[in-house]
Parts: structure tokens; C-alpha cells; sequence
């Protein structure tokens, strides 16, 4: 081997063709340098991408190479030390993000435990010999921009947005290497007026689809024009409060779209608390976008296409689709996988759909990330909900200027008012009384607050109509399944639904009539957009919430509803806008969001650039991480059981035979036949006693071997215990 034959990586499709290292670092640093450009950190991306690699100077790693070559086992020895003291100087705790760009980001503290060595000294040399650009990061001013030292969060989300610029490119280079390619495939910038001018046809032409306009139709025309006008306001924090079946989908769209061609935006990143919406909203965007401009991105969509496996790894798509997890979770994690996303964040648009569903113990980091991520990264936030949450009254957001696009909410919500609320409170109705109202109506839907509840209330309904039960101890395709069925008989049949609150944000179905257990305010709000959705009845639509004496309210929820219990009722509706704001109010006092054990830990461990304490909780006296801290957006930390009984005969089986000889490209078939159980639920005897492991050793994934009801699922009464979902 010559003095200079020096490699990051074997050789991948191309036999023989090894990853030179100065291509590999010089490749990876332009790119890096590219991504943070749009945040202003261009420079520094560039010398951490530069240097990331160089501790594979060493010759120990080069003969471990020669050896992956032949044998294909891992190197298995670290090279980020040396780069990390290489740019330390000038990069700061920004260094960090050559130490983390394979094991993820860790604390600034672990910077001081690194110190040279002769061995170190020389190979370094040799880096130099190979990368001689490399020799001037020794010496020069700082590389940090200066706004990162305004404050400690809008340190913490540069460095992440640096480190997920220059993990991004380190995969995207390597890549290229491994499938043959001569360079990073990497999406050209988009032409935003050219997908603004696409999607005004493609919405034009759905309009056009409905045939002859309703007043719901003019109403959500003029609502449209409103809010798109203002699309030209400068970049910053936009509230748009849309009642249910105003057309917010296509609203919020629009304003985002419009908002990124008119200020030079590089995306639109729409994300949604729940995978349903997220694929019903998708599917409406692809219609009027095109396919090949929507990337869809969620654990349940299936990407067949190579150019969207690709970009789904890092967004590189002009209109992104997600969940409210994936977002704050890639935002929040440390691990360079799920950080690569990130930088895609900075000088793009942000819509976050039913904004009332974030997590109040989380409110105070994410709302911080937004307010900096807006006035420092060249973000616009727009929150999209028929249910607005007054963040203005929590102090992390106290002196933001958040936007209105609607000029007089009271007005829009009485314009659209499609239904009348009844209370059914006092005296307390039992489940079966319930249950008898139901069954006396031929199209209705109800919705309760845990599993439990919502198999009960199944049970006792008698009716000629069908009845019919979702939950998520139901398998995916078979509530896909039950949905399906639940819209074919609303067109002309009887159906009474029984449901869990899965159903009350964004599903789209419409009933004459619902009742609603009592609860939070918001999520009444949000199952009356279930009744008379679209308006068609000649009277509105009847919300009746009741209070039933044998279904209790569960412990997390009994603030709100004690909240809503005091505020709202006969003649105090929750679409009144001003009693909504009220409610939040008192609901944030009484929860002390301000000041949670949660959030306050979060922001003490991000002002400390711990990032491993955020995502894993910080360390306790036992050495373990207390996990109850940690930034986790599901706190639940779920096993999935695989049902083989339901759907086709033996098709679920048959993936569960082919998951143990072909691996994991089966896992995604199989998610429709998966469902989700707490663990510390799951690792009861009793019901560990109805499982089987499906892979030896891999205690995530198990074979549900108990009973599967063909209308409840898994029967709670065989596990013994109750949840919300």
C-alpha cells in the first residue's frame, strides 16, 4: 500500500473499487457545508465533515479495512477521537458532533475527557498528507456562529441541526459508495412557484369534482383566499383556528405553500398526531401535488420506490407528511439515524395539524424549539386546529407574537356551526341507559375514554342496526376493515359505532349524532367534528355528553375534565372561543406546566448540551437513566404482538414463517396484523403465558396464541388490565 492509499470504506457494488479517504471527507464536507448554509453554520459543517473520518489514518484501522474486505466483519475500532481534538478549538462544544456521528450525541462533558497522544500526534500527520486543507483547522477563529451564544436553547438545537447536516451527508456519501454511484444522489433545490402553481390546479380541479358549490363551499373558498392572502407575511409563528369541515387540509396547504415560494422556503413539512390522519391527509396531498412530490413518512407506510426509501431517510422531498413522534422525536434524539432529518427543518415551513394533541408534559421544550427554531433557523411554524391551545399563556411563549390568519374566529366557528351540545351529567346516566339511547337511533357513534369502557358499551347495545367496535387492541387491518364497513353503511344503512378516542381527530366519517363520555374539553371538541361533518342535515347535528356513574374518568385526564366540568355545560359550549381560552388557562395553572418535573429537566439537560440525558433521562445515583425525564412523546413503551388468526386464512402465519428465514423485509406486511401492548402490561405472567416469541432473543416482537374476538380484538378480560387506547 502506498504512503497515500489511505480508505474510508471496502469496496461496495463496484468490486475493487475502494472509498478513497480524502474523497470521502471532502465529499462529505461539501455537502455538509451545502445543508447548513440555510442556517448560517456552513462553515463549521464544513470543518466537521472534513475531519469527521480522520482517526481512520491509523494503521490498525486500514489493516481492520483490508480485513472487512475479505471476511466482511467490522473494523470494530473507533476513529472520531482524533477529528474531535483536531477541530475542538475552533469548533467548540460543536465538536461534539464528530464524536457522535455513529454512537449519537452524548454530553459537553465528555469533550474534557479527551487529550493527544504520541499516536495520536502521528497519525494526524499522516491525515494531513492525505487532506493537507485539513492543516489549516488547527489555527483560526472560532467557527461557531455568534447568535448560538444568545441562549442555551438556541445552542442546543445548532448543534443539532449541524450534527444532522453532517451525519446526513457522511451516510449519503457512503452510500453513493456502496451502490456504485459516482457521487451523493441528492434532490436538486425545488421550484416552489412551480408547485404552488400545481397544487392551485389541482385544487381547483377536486373543487370541481364536488360539482355544484354548497354554502359549506363558499364559506371554505373564502376562508382559503383569507388565509393565502396573508401567505406573504413575514417568516414567524401563524395560528390558523379552523372549525371542523372548514377545509383545513387544503387551507393550511395552501398558506404554507404560498408562504415558502414567496420567501424562498426549501419545504413544507406537515405533521399530524396520528398515522390515519397522516395517511388521509397524504393521500389528498399526492392528488394535487403529485406523488413525486409528497413523501409520506410514518411506520406503517410502505415505500417500494428506491428514490423514496432514500428520501425518506432524510426528508429530501419539497412536501414532507409525518407524525407529531417522528418530528420530535428526530428533533429531540440523539442517534445520527433518526437526527439525519433535522437540518431539513431549518428554512422550511412547519404545519403542525391538531396542535391540541401535544403531549402538556413536553410543552415547554417543544414550544422553545419552535420559538428558536422560527427566530433563528429560518423556520415558520403555522398551528392548524379547530381546537387552539393558548400557548401564549404558558412563559416560554409569553412575549412571542403568534399570527392570527383568521381575523374573527367567533364568527368563522358560528358560520360553520353544524351541531347542538346536550349534557347528560346530572343525575349520572348508567352505561346501559347509554347504551339504550344508542340503540335507539340508526346511525350514531359513540366514543369513551379507555378500552375497557369501550367493550362494555359494545356489549350492552342492542339494536337492529350493526354495531360495531374499534380500538387499538384491534390489529390495524381490522380496523381498516370495521372503518371501511362503518362508511360503506353511512351512505344508506344502520350503524352504531362504539369507539375508543382513536376515532375523534381527523377520521373522517359523519354521523347525525354522537355521544361523547365526558372529558377534556379539546377532545369534545374534537367528536363533535364527527356529527354532521359536512352539513348536509336540515337541523344540526346532537353532541351529547354524558357522564356515566360506572365509567369512571381516568386518573391522567381528571384535571381537564374537573377543568371542563367547571367551565363548560348547558348553554357554555366548547366551540365558545373565548371559554376554550379560559379553560387552557386554568387547565396550565392547575397542571403547573410551567414548572413540571418533565419539562424542567429537559431544558436543565439541554442548557448543560446533554443531549443523552434529553433522549435517554438523566442519570440517576444507580448509574441508570430515569426514563420518566427523558423527551419520549409515547411514554408507553409498547410490544407488539403479532395476531395470526385474523385476516386471510394463514396469510398472517405464513409472513410470521417467512419473518424467521427472510429477516426483516416481511415486517412491514405484517404490521397490519400487529397490536401494540404496554410492556410492563406484556411482561405479566398471564399474559406472557399467551404469547410466543416470534425470533429467539428479540423481546420487542411476540405471536399472540390467546382468543382474538372478531369484534374487540384481544379481549381485555384475558389480560386483566385497562388503557386509554
Amino acid at each position: 500500500m502506498r504512503e497515500l492509499d489511505v480508505w474510508a470504506h471496502s469496496p461496495g457494488a463496484v468490486p475493487g473499487r475502494w472509498h478513497s479517504l480524502a474523497d470521502h471527507v471532502r465529499s462529505t464536507a461539501d455537502l455538509a457545508r451545502a445543508f447548513a448554509d440555510s442556517f448560517g453554520a456552513g462553515e463549521l459543517a464544513w470543518a466537521l465533515g472534513l475531519c469527521h473520518d480522520a482517526g481512520k489514518c491509523a494503521d490498525e484501522w486500514q489493516r481492520k479495512l483490508a480485513k472487512v474486505a475479505s471476511t466482511g466483519q467490522k473494523v470494530g475500532i473507533d476513529h472520531r477521537k482524533l477529528g474531535t481534538l483536531l477541530v475542538l478549538d475552533r469548533a467548540e462544544l460543536a465538536a461534539m458532533v464528530v464524536l457522535g456521528h455513529h454512537g449519537g450525541l452524548t454530553a459537553g462533558s465528555r469533550l474534557l475527557e479527551l487529550e493527544w497522544t504520541a499516536e495520536r500526534t502521528a497519525n494526524l500527520e499522516r491525515f494531513f498528507d492525505v487532506v493537507p486543507e485539513a492543516r489549516a483547522l488547527r489555527s483560526g477563529s472560532s467557527l461557531v456562529p455568534e447568535e448560538w451564544r444568545e441562549s442555551f436553547s438556541v445552542a442546543d438545537l445548532g448543534v443539532r441541526l449541524v450534527f444532522s447536516a453532517m451525519v446526513d451527508a457522511d451516510h449519503l456519501d457512503t452510500a453513493a459508495h456502496r451502490r456504485g454511484w459516482s457521487s451523493p444522489r441528492v434532490r436538486p433545490p425545488v421550484d416552489m412557484v412551480g408547485l404552488v402553481r400545481r397544487f392551485e390546479q389541482g385544487r381547483a380541479r377536486l373543487i370541481a369534482e364536488r360539482g355544484e358549490p354548497s354554502e359549506l363551499d363558499v364559506v371554505r373558498g373564502g376562508l382559503y383566499d383569507d388565509v393565502v392572502r396573508l401567505a406573504s407575511g413575514v417568516p414567524g409563528v401563524y395560528r390558523l383556528p379552523a372549525p371542523t369541515g372548514s377545509g383545513k387540509t387544503l387551507t393550511a396547504a395552501g398558506f404554507a405553500l404560498h408562504h415558502a415560494a414567496k420567501h424562498g422556503k426549501s419545504r413544507v413539512v406537515v405533521a399530524v398526531p396520528f398515522t390515519t390522519i397522516t395517511e388521509q391527509n397524504a393521500d389528498v396531498y399526492r392528488r394535487v401535488l403529485g406523488a413525486e412530490n409528497v413523501l409520506e413518512h410514518h411506520s406503517n407506510v410502505e415505500l417500494d420506490d428506491w428514490r423514496m426509501k432514500l428520501s425518506a431517510e432524510n426528508w429530501d422531498a419539497p412536501f414532507v407528511v409525518t407524525t407529531t413522534v417522528q418530528l420530535f422525536d428526530s428533533l429531540f434524539g440523539r442517534k445520527p439515524a433518526r437526527s439525519r432529518k433535522v437540518h431539513r427543518l431549518a428554512n422550511a415551513v412547519v404545519v403542525l395539524d391538531e396542535v391540541q394533541a401535544l403531549p402538556v408534559s413536553l410543552l415547554v421544550p417543544i414550544l422553545d424549539a419552535l420559538k428558536v427554531l422560527s427566530s433563528r433557523f429560518g423556520t415558520t411554524v403555522l398551528l392548524a386546529s379547530a381546537t387552539q391551545p393558548s400557548f401564549e399563556h404558558l412563559n416560554v411563549w409569553r412575549d412571542l407574537d403568534v399570527r392570527p390568519l383568521v381575523d374573527a374566529p367567533v364568527e368563522l366557528f358560528a358560520r360553520l356551526r353544524r351541531v347542538r351540545y346536550e349534557w347528560w351529567c346530572d343525575p349520572q346516566p348508567t352505561l346501559e341507559q347509554v347504551a339504550d339511547a344508542i340503540g335507539d337511533e340508526p346511525r350514531a357513534l359513540a366514543i369513551v375514554n379507555t378500552v375497557k369502557q369501550a367493550r362494555d358499551l359494545f356489549r350492552l347495545v342492542r339494536s337492529d342496526a350493526e354495531v360495531v367496535h374499534l380500538s387499538t387492541r384491534m390489529c390495524s387491518l381490522h380496523r381498516k376493515t370495521a372503518l371501511d364497513r362503518v362508511r360503506e353503511l353511512l351512505k344508506g344503512g344502520k350503524v352504531l359505532v362504539v369507539s375508543t378516542q382513536l376515532i375523534e381527530a381527523g377520521v373522517d366519517v359523519d354521523f347525525p349524532v354522537v355521544f361523547r363520555a365526558v372529558a377534556p374539553a379539546e377532545s369534545l371538541q374534537q367528536a363533535a367534528g364527527r356529527a354532521n361533518r359536512e352539513g348536509r342535515l336540515p337541523e344540526p347535528g346532537r353532541v351529547v355528553v354524558f357522564d356515566a356513574v360506572d365509567a369512571p374518568v381516568p386518573k391522567f385526564y381528571r384535571t381537564a375534565v374537573d377543568k371542563t366540568r367547571a367551565l363548560f355545560g348547558p348553554g357554555r359550549d366548547p366551540d365558545d372561543q373565548a371559554l376554550l381560552d379560559e379553560y387552557y388557562r386554568s387547565l396550565y395553572t392547575g397542571l403547573n406546566v410551567d414548572d413540571a418535573e418533565r419539562g424542567r429537566e429537559i431544558q436543565n439537560s439541554r442548557a448543560d448540551l446533554d443531549f443523552q440525558a434529553v433522549a435517554d433521562g438523566p442519570e440517576r445515583a444507580d448509574g441508570k437513566r430515569d426514563r420518566r425525564l427523558a423527551f419520549r412523546m409515547i411514554d408507553e413503551d409498547p410490544v407488539s404482538v403479532i395476531v395470526t388468526t385474523y385476516g386471510p386464512e394463514g396469510h398472517a402465519a405464513g409472513l410470521v414463517e417467512r419473518l424467521r428465514s427472510e429477516g426483516a423485509a416481511v415486517l412491514r406486511e405484517l404490521r397490519q396484523y400487529v397490536v401494540s401492548l404496554p410492556r410492563e402490561l406484556a411482561r405479566a405472567a398471564h399474559v406472557r403465558a399467551l404469547c410466543r416469541p416470534v425470533i429467539a432473543g428479540a423481546d420487542d416482537l411476540w405471536e399472540w396464541v390467546g382468543d382474538y374476538d372478531p369484534h374487540v380484538g384481544i379481549d381485555i378480560e384475558q389480560i386483566g388490565k385497562d388503557t386509554v387506547w
